[in-house]
C-alpha cells in the first residue's frame, strides 16, 4: 500500500514542487492550504492552518480515508518585511500565527495518530533566516528560529514513540513568496532608504536563487531517506554560511549580516 503524505502550503512554489515530488516517490499525497481547488492527482483539503479545529478536522478526514499518515510536512508560511519599530504588532503577530502556531497547529492534530502507530515522520519547513537573522525581516526571521527550537525539543519529546521530526532551511528559491512578501515601507525616509535597499536586494536574491524543483526535490528527499538530522539546509553555499554562525563570534556575524542587509 502507498504510504500517506500531508503538506500543507502544497499548492503554490515550494510546497507544490515537494507534493509532486513525493507523489512521484509513490507516497499518496493530501495537501492542505486556503485554496478551494489543489493539484491534479492529489487529494485536496481546504484548510487555514490558523484555525485549530480545521487542522484537527483535516487530519482526521486524512485518517478516516487512509487509515494513517506516514509524513507529515508543514510548508505554509509567508513573509513580511519592514523596520521593527514600524511594522503594526498586529502584523507580527499573523506572521508568527501562520509561520509558526500554523506549525504547531498541524502538529498537535497529527501528532497523536503517528504516536498510536508507532511510527512517522514530521518535517518543518524553516530559512536560512532562521539560524542569521535578516535585518527588516525580524518578524520572519523570528518565526522561523522558534520553527528551528520547537523542532529539536519535539524530536527528542516524541523520539520514543517512533516519530521522528526534523526542519529544513531553504535559502533564496525563485518562488511567488517573493511577491507575496507583504512589505512596510513606513519609516524608509527615517531609515536612510536602508529598508527599500534591504528588502530590494533580499527580492533580488531570491529572483535569481534556486528552481523550486529542486527545493522541493531536497525537502521530499530528507522526508523520505533512511536517516534524519534535526535542522537540514539547501544548498552549498548556506551550508556554509550555517557553519559560519557556529563558528564565527555573534559580534562579527552580525556586523557580516549587516553590511549586506542594512546598509
Amino acid at each position: 500500500m502507498a504510504k500517506i503524505c500531508v503538506i500543507t502550503g502544497g499548492t503554490s512554489g515550494i510546497g507544490k514542487c515537494t507534493a509532486e515530488a513525493m507523489a512521484h516517490r509513490g507516497y499518496t499525497v493530501y495537501e492542505l492550504s486556503r485554496r478551494e481547488e489543489g493539484l491534479p492527482g492529489m487529494f485536496h483539503i481546504p484548510t487555514d492552518v490558523t484555525d485549530p479545529d480545521a487542522c484537527q478536522r483535516a487530519i482526521d478526514e486524512v485518517v478516516s480515508q487512509a487509515g494513517r499518515i506516514d509524513v507529515m510536512i508543514n510548508n505554509a508560511g509567508f513573509g513580511i518585511s519592514g523596520a521593527i519599530e514600524f511594522t503594526p504588532v498586529g502584523q507580527a503577530k499573523r506572521q508568527f500565527d501562520v509561520n509558526f502556531f500554523g506549525m504547531v497547529n498541524m502538529n498537535r492534530a497529527v501528532i497523536p495518530v503517528m504516536r498510536a502507530q508507532r511510527s512517522g515522520r514530521i518535517v518543518n519547513l524553516s530559512s536560512v533566516a532562521g539560524a542569521i537573522p535578516i535585518p527588516f525581516q525580524a518578524f520572519y526571521s523570528a518565526s522561523k528560529a522558534a520553527i528551528n527550537s520547537y523542532t529539536m525539543a519535539l524530536a527528542n519529546e516524541i523520539k520514543p514513540f517512533g516519530v521522528q521530526v526534523c526542519c529544513v532551511q531553504p535559502g533564496d528559491i525563485r518562488t511567488g513568496f517573493t511577491a507575496a512578501r507583504q512589505k512596510i515601507a513606513v519609516g524608509d525616509d527615517i531609515y536612510g532608504g536602508r529598508i527599500s535597499r534591504s528588502v530590494a536586494g533580499m527580492e533580488q536574491d531570491e529572483r535569481t536563487g534556486m528552481k523550486p524543483e529542486d527545493a522541493g526535490a531536497f525537502v521530499c528527499h530528507v522526508a523520505t531517506r533512511r536517516g534524519i538530522r534535526p535542522i537540514n539546509t539547501i544548498g552549498l553555499s548556506y551550508k556554509f554560511f550555517c557553519v559560519l554562525q557556529k563558528l564565527l563570534p555573534a559580534k562579527t556575524l552580525n556586523w557580516l549580516v549587516g553590511m549586506v542587509y542594512a546598509r
